[in-house]
């Protein structure tokens, strides 16, 4: 991991988390937010906590900068279009929460956030959790994209040898952050392939 910078504190991050599985996902953006001073909120579906329980086995850690906020109740800034987030991040989306954002149902405060999000304009990603995708799946996905957010799978990356979970995680986290804006350095990029590493690539 390269040396972390610091980005505006005055960017504030919004992070759903639904009860679809990639719990790591969840605690690594909610690390790299914090160390980078990023003004971060954190709001859980009723069924995230299950899916919590059963991938990490200490619990979600939450940094202490962390404002949380019940799903159940509107009594939040966000909910509002007079005060929306910078960028909102669910992370991982379920296929429900998808369609319900797709849909504009905004039943509870997450999904309201995010229908706020939408209408002002304002950066929306969902790090969606599904394989195969069906034929509603894909539609939902396309109506949110037009609606202006941001689909992003939770598809890591391995070219530069990952050795932990962490890591791992780290390459799909590592998109989330430049999405919404944040100077890291964390992990490696994609650079030039040298010849001699070129060379060492054969048909079989």
């Amino acid at each position: 991991m390269g040396q972390e910078t610091t980005s505006d504190s005055k960017l504030r991050v919004l992070v759903g988390v639904t009860g679809a599985s990639g719990a790591i996902y969840t605690q690594r953006l909610l690390q790299h937010l914090c160390r980078h001073q990023v003004q971060t909120h954190l709001i859980m579906s009723p069924y995230a906590s299950q899916v919590i329980e059963a991938e990490l086995p200490g619990g979600l850690v939450v940094p202490n900068k962390v404002q949380r906020h019940q799903s159940k109740s509107m009594n939040l800034p966000f909910a509002s279009g007079s005060n929306p987030p910078d960028a909102m991040v669910v992370v991982p989306c379920s296929m429900g929460t998808l369609a319900r954002i797709a849909q504009g149902t905004s039943e509870d405060a997450m999904l309201r956030c995010a229908d706020v999000v939408i209408k002002e304009r304002r950066k929306l990603i969902l790090v969606t959790r599904e394989t195969p995708l069906n034929l509603i799946h894909i539609r939902n996905m396309e109506a949110v994209t037009e609606a202006g957010g941001v689909i992003m799978p939770a598809s890591p990356h391995f070219y530069h040898q990952p050795k932990t979970i962490e890591e791992i995680a780290d390459t799909v986290v590592v998109r989330i952050l430049d999405h919404i804006g944040v100077q890291h350095q964390v992990g490696s990029r994609w650079q030039q392939q040298l010849p001699e590493a070129s060379s060492r690539i054969s048909d079989r």
